[in-house]
């Protein structure tokens, strides 16, 4: 029997996330004014909800800079703008990343601002912001710290350039814990086949653009790749003609993630290339779900989410078809590296 989906675990786990917004909110707008730029420093997961964060403030901004770096990029880089008109974010669930434990380290009495985001704030991460965040434990530590992430920026950017959705966020998002839920349970059955049609698959490509390259990311990397050793592909859909539709075959396995943003567009474009092309083809779009609870102009923003909760089922269903349970690891906890 597939893991049950445990909705009360889900959902209050993350009513102290909830409970946080409204002082992630009152953060971003006070620091607002003092900034000029926000760097967003993360590895893995938290990193891709960075880049979904980024490509609405590349969507709305005409004042605000926003980058995403990886922790020891970030340091080998050493950004010449980390003065005080900069703030800087980090995250990590645990708190224990090295390189990000190691970044906050870095820029600890440079004058830019920090904020950190961690599950606990015993940890070595908790300590080491001007401000923290702490999501609590739970198993939505990936929403949790997107909820707060993007709250804390869309309070900048309210002061920045006057973003006209910080209000529909901050009254949408304490309904996605409910919205996740309901994704997973719509998803169930369809996981159940699509597991049992691909559990012998060694290789799956994802396509994907804008922020739902956050979900390509993290499903097929953080959990695909690192818990089930399946060799899966994460492709930008906007890449996708440069290159990568070569290796398309009837026989291919192609997963194609639709979301609601402006990027839309070429996903189309790529899901009627791949409807042509392989026999093999997994469609999720946010459309499909309901999402009660969400404004409409919400929607684009939270859909990775929604889609990544979906797509957990199917991790659930593979992790017993191919007897390896998601906590095995060869590397990761195990060895220096």
């Amino acid at each position: 029997m597939a893991a049950e989906i445990d909705a009360d675990e889900i959902t209050n786990s993350l009513k102290q996330t909830i409970e946080a917004l409204p002082r992630a909110a009152k953060l971003g707008q006070d620091l607002g004014a003092g900034i000029d730029r926000i760097y967003m420093v993360a590895c893995g997961s938290a990193n891709r909800a960075m880049q979904g964060i980024q490509y609405w403030v590349d969507h709305y901004a005409r004042k605000l800079e926003v980058r995403t770096f990886f922790p020891a990029e970030f340091m080998a880089i050493n950004p010449p703008k980390l003065d005080e008109r900069t703030l800087v974010i980090l995250a990590s669930k645990s708190g224990r990343t090295p390189e990000t434990v190691q970044a906050a380290e870095f820029v600890k009495g440079l004058p830019c601002r920090t904020v950190v985001l961690t599950q606990v704030e015993k940890s070595p991460l908790g300590h080491l912001g001007d401000e923290a965040f702490y999501v609590g434990k739970t198993s939505e530590s990936f929403t949790a710290i997107f909820m707060l992430m993007q709250t804390l920026v869309g309070g900048v950017l309210k002061v920045t350039d006057d973003w006209p959705l910080l209000d529909k966020l901050l009254q949408s998002l304490p309904a996605l814990p409910r919205v996740i839920v309901a994704a997973a349970r719509q998803n169930e059955t369809r996981a159940a086949e699509d597991s049992r049609l691909y559990k012998d698959d060694d290789k799956l490509y994802f396509v994907a653009a804008g922020p739902v390259s956050t979900s390509a990311y993290v499903f097929g990397v953080c959990i695909l790749m690192e818990m089930l050793w399946i060799h899966a592909y994460p492709i930008d859909a906007a890449e996708f003609f440069h290159g990568p539709f070569e290796i398309v075959t009837p026989e291919t396995p192609v997963v194609l993630l639709l979301g609601e943003d402006p990027s839309r567009p070429l996903m189309e474009r790529v899901k009627r290339f791949a409807m042509k092309t392989t026999e093999r083809l997994m469609i999720y779009d946010s459309k499909d779900y309901a999402m009660e609870g969400i404004d409409p102009e919400i929607r684009p923003i939270v859909a990775p989410y929604v889609i990544q909760a979906a797509l957990k089922r199917m991790s659930v269903r593979l992790s017993i078809w191919r007897n390896q349970p998601l906590s095995t690891r060869r590397y990761m906890w195990k060895s220096e590296y």
